[in-house]
C-alpha cells in the first residue's frame, strides 16, 4: 500500500528520553513500573504496550478538602506499567516545563494541564478577588512545585511577557501559566454601560506586577 501518509514526517519519533514531542500537538511519554506518569483524564490519545490508567486521587486531605470547598477538582488519572503513552488534547499546541528544586514552582490554569511527573507536589491556591467568578476561569489554580517535568496545552502558539517592569494585565481564559511567586488580582472595569450591553466585554482581568512571567494564549478557551 502507498500512501503519502506514511511519509517519515507522520512516523513515531523513536527515543528513550521519558518526554518526546511528536509534534507541536502530540506528546509520547515513557511509562515504566519505577516511573508512571500523571495525566488529566481523557488526555491519551494511544498506547503501546502494558500500561493500566488508574484514578488519582487527592494526594492528600488538605487537598482533597481544597477540592470540596473550592470546586477545584481537575480529574486526574495516572498511567502505570511498561509501555507508551500518547497525549494531546484538541490539537493544541504542547510545550514543557521543567521544574528543578523544592524551590520552583509553577502556577497552571487546570485548563491547560496535560501531564506531569509524580515527583512534583500539587497544591490548590487562590486567585485573589470575588470579581474572578465573573470570567469563568474559576477563583483557584493548581501550583505544582518541587523536581520534575510537567506538560501543558495551549491554543496556538504561547506568548511569555515579563511582568517585572510594569503591571500586565491578561483576560482569565487566556493565562496559561505563571511564576508561583507572583499573586495575581482581578482587576475589574465595569461600568452602567456594561449592564446594558455597551461594555467593551473585557472587564475582568488577572492583574500580574512582580518579578516573573506569565504566558499567555491567543485564544480565549
Amino acid at each position: 500500500m502507498r500512501s503519502e501518509l506514511f511519509d517519515k514526517r507522520n512516523a513515531e519519533i523513536q527515543s528513550t528520553e521519558r518526554w518526546t514531542m511528536q509534534s507541536q500537538k502530540m506528546l509520547r511519554t515513557l511509562v515504566t513500573p519505577q516511573s508512571p506518569i500523571v495525566a488529566t483524564k481523557g488526555a491519551m490519545v494511544a498506547y503501546q504496550g502494558s500500561v493500566q490508567f488508574k484514578h488519582q486521587g487527592s494526594g492528600s486531605v488538605g487537598n482533597f478538602l481544597k477540592k470540596q470547598v473550592t470546586g477545584e477538582d481537575t480529574p486526574m488519572m495516572r498511567a502505570e506499567g511498561t509501555g507508551e503513552v500518547f497525549f494531546a488534547r484538541n490539537a493544541a499546541n504542547i510545550f514543557m516545563m521543567q521544574l528543578e528544586g523544592p524551590n520552583d514552582a509553577l502556577s497552571v490554569n487546570s485548563a491547560s494541564l496535560l501531564a506531569y511527573d509524580p515527583t512534583l507536589n500539587e497544591d490548590i491556591r487562590r486567585v485573589k478577588g470575588l470579581g474572578s467568578m465573573a470570567s469563568g476561569a474559576g477563583l483557584f489554580n493548581v501550583v505544582l512545585s518541587g523536581q520534575g517535568m510537567a506538560a501543558l496545552a495551549c491554543q496556538g502558539d504561547p506568548l511569555v511577557l515579563d511582568c517585572s517592569q510594569q503591571p500586565t494585565f491578561v483576560d482569565p481564559q487566556a493565562a496559561v501559566c505563571w511564576s508561583a511567586n507572583l499573586s495575581p488580582d482581578i482587576h475589574t472595569d465595569v461600568s452602567i454601560g456594561s449592564f446594558v450591553g455597551r461594555g467593551s466585554g473585557e472587564s475582568v482581568q488577572m492583574k500580574f506586577h512582580g518579578p516573573g512571567f506569565v504566558v499567555v494564549q491567543p485564544s480565549e478557551m
